[in-house]
């Protein structure tokens, strides 16, 4: 199916342009101008991917103004590569969702002697004997094994996105050579035997990504997958840019860290840029202390060793049958550690709940009764574990959620592989820093325009939440969340602003091309990509 561009351009009444507006199917993408009484709105054109819109791309870099006949919107197929601590997102410029979303992780086994891995959704498929499962991202969203960290990449869009692979190179308009230079038996050739020959590369990176792990991104794109051009662009302006912001204060909820980013004109405020680990991980580590801490503790048996199971009452044991697998036949610890990972994260989505205020949920409420008792009356949510065992959570549900606005309301478990939160790791300590600083004249405009992305960010409650902290630390300058009802726009926010950045005409300009890294090397990623 083909998706439509719909351009406007908006004038004053003496045909001054104020913005341009860039909608595509249902939703409306990028800049829309406020504060004009008398406008006008002039359709300029429809076509397919082809905006123009400068704004952006001038922001990104703007020293190097578009060439006049780069506003034509070429279609170059570029891929877009959003890799992440939890799962890693490809798919192709201009659509709405990433066609490939696969975990992070990867196992590893032996077998006849040789060393075996396993990628993607294969991990869950069958636990293979002594698999062990890594992740070559650190927490800090830093990679820190490269070789693996390449292979997955790699697996991510050649495993979903070959079968619609765009055509040859010569046709992108990024690396055009002199017909003249060609010589006759080169003409028709494919591209050569690399996996990203014919497609441009647009990967994204946390606001903390050092120089060296910038220059080894390229280095891999360019040398290892033979990409005709590439970009390197932060987490940050591209969930601003899917929110249709150039000025936002990007809140990022991952699996792994939540950052606060202050985005002005489309440019990280580098100082400004906040990260801590009290991410969806360690909500989840957190619902593991509560199951443990139940009486009776509830028990994560992952469902590789269940035979069968029958239905029981709520609170009732599991009637389950277990496997009883020879030891030689188990897969790692780390391989059942995933699974039941998996579990709690079912868990998030289907019964954890935000408190969402006034006042922490240890705080008393309105009418002097404890937000604890008044979480009490509603009604409970149930939850089904793998074996079978189910059960109906009450108030219990919002303290494992509360620590990542209260630090003192942390579940303690001695066993977790997270320290006790600081209050300063908390995410409204985490905003106050970031606009702490920045210049202040423009916090109010980052108050007005606060974008709330990541899976992290779905839990029911989270914006109300966040709402009521900043307007009680912030009571004067108005505050306004952007945040997607929609939740792959949610959760693939940084991968829909790539694809909109990468789509449009005025990016031919910023792209790396082959040649540029033959000439500058790795480092010109530090030039470019600001």
């Amino acid at each position: 199916m083909t998706s439509l561009c719909f351009l406007y351009q908006i004038e004053d009444r003496d045909n001054k342009q104020l913005g341009i507006n860039y909608a595509r199917d249902s939703f409306v993408i990028l800049y829309i101008p406020f504060g004009s009484p008398d406008i006008v709105i002039k359709k300029l054109f429809t076509d397919r991917f082809a905006p123009t819109f400068d704004r952006y791309t001038l922001a990104m870099n703007s020293s190097a103004p578009p060439a006049a006949a780069e506003y034509g919107g070429d279609e170059v197929s570029a891929i877009i590569l959003d890799p992440g601590y939890a799962s890693t997102r490809a798919g192709f410029a201009g659509e709405d969702t990433p066609k490939s979303v696969i975990p992070t992780h990867y196992g590893k086994y032996s077998t006849d002697a040789q060393e075996k891995y396993v990628y993607g959704d294969n991990i869950f498929v069958s636990p293979r004997p002594g698999i062990s499962v890594h992740n070559p991202i650190n927490r800090d969203g830093i990679v820190e094994d490269w070789e693996m960290a390449e292979k997955l990449w790699e697996y991510s869009f050649t495993s979903r996105l070959t079968s619609r692979k765009p055509g040859n190179p010569m046709n992108n308009g990024l690396n055009d050579p002199n017909p003249e230079d060609l010589p006759a038996e080169m003409e028709g050739v494919e591209a050569e035997e690399k996996p990203l020959a014919d497609s441009p590369l647009l990967m994204t990176e946390p606001g903390w990504n050092p120089t060296k792990a910038r220059e080894k991104t390229i280095e891999i794109a360019m040398e290892n997958w033979g990409t005709p051009a590439f970009y390197l662009s932060r987490n940050g302006p591209l969930a601003s840019f899917a929110a249709g912001k150039a000025t936002a204060l990007v809140v990022d909820v991952g699996a792994s860290n939540i950052s606060v980013t202050p985005v002005h004109d489309g440019l990280v405020l580098k100082r400004g840029v906040q990260h801590s680990q009290l991410a969806g991980d360690f909500v989840s580590s957190q619902i593991r202390a509560l199951l443990k801490s139940s009486t009776p503790p509830v028990n994560l048996t992952p469902h590789y060793l269940i035979s069968s199971k029958a239905a029981v009452d709520a609170g009732q044991p599991a009637q389950a049958v277990y496997k009883d697998l020879p030891e030689n036949k188990l897969p790692g610890p780390s391989y059942r550690r995933l699974i039941e990972d998996r579990t709690l994260s079912e868990f998030k989505e289907c019964v954890v709940q935000v408190w969402p205020g006034p006042g922490a949920l240890s705080a008393q409420g309105p009418n002097g009764t404890s937000n604890e008792e008044l979480a009490k009356a509603i009604p409970m949510r149930p939850f089904e574990f793998p074996d079978g065992f189910n059960q109906l959570f009450g108030p219990e549900r919002y303290r494992v959620a509360e620590s990542l606005f209260d630090a003192k309301a942390a579940l303690p478990d001695p066993d977790s592989e997270f320290p006790s939160p600081a209050a300063n790791q908390t995410i409204p300590e985490l905003i106050r820093n970031a606009l702490n600083q920045v210049d202040v004249d423009i916090r109010p405009t980052l108050l007005a325009n606060v974008v709330v992305t990541g899976a992290g960010s779905l839990l029911y409650g989270f914006t109300d939440r966040l709402n009521y902290e900043l307007t009680n630390m912030y009571p004067s300058p108005r505050v306004r969340i952007s945040a997607p009802g929609n939740t792959a726009e949610r959760k693939f926010g940084s991968w829909i602003g790539g694809s909109i950045v990468a789509s449009l005409g005025t990016f031919h300009q910023m792209w790396i091309s082959k040649k540029e890294y033959d000439e500058h090397g790795p480092n010109i990623v530090e030039k470019r990509c600001k």
